[in-house]
């Protein structure tokens, strides 16, 4: 497998709330954390078991690289768990879980700041 060349940037109002809530709702791990002035976060960069990776930082009223809403997929073994996992946490379901017609088995919940987040055993075809 080569390595990722795809990085989701996220901002988030909170970004040190988000990144407590990311690693333990989801289960991303702190790779990376750059702290900014006040408290808030410059650059933060959060890995997947996979060898993903999303980053994040704090928006600022001057950004203008502020991401608005996104919405991100990730490959879990376990979905049924994971689920659990994320809705203990207070994720907001979207789409609960269930199989799909493609064989995939997932679902999606929004984040406390409104980004979604879908989890499932579908792999896309990696091109190469």
């Amino acid at each position: 497998m080569t390595a990722p060349t795809v990085f989701p940037a996220l901002s988030y109002d909170d970004a040190p709330a988000a990144i407590k809530w990311l690693t333990g709702a989801f289960g991303l791990t702190e790779h990376f954390v750059a702290e900014g002035p006040d408290g808030t976060v410059a650059h933060a960069e959060l890995a997947w078991d996979d060898g993903g990776m999303i980053m994040l930082g704090s928006t600022r009223e001057d950004d203008t690289l502020r991401t608005g809403r996104c919405w991100l997929y990730l490959i879990v073994d376990d979905p049924d768990a994971h689920h659990e996992r994320a809705v203990a946490a207070g994720a907001e379901v979207v789409l609960p879980l269930k199989d799909e017609d493609y064989g995939s088995r997932g679902y999606t919940v929004r984040d406390p700041e409104g980004h979604l987040w879908s989890f499932g055993t579908y792999r896309p075809a990696s091109g190469t």
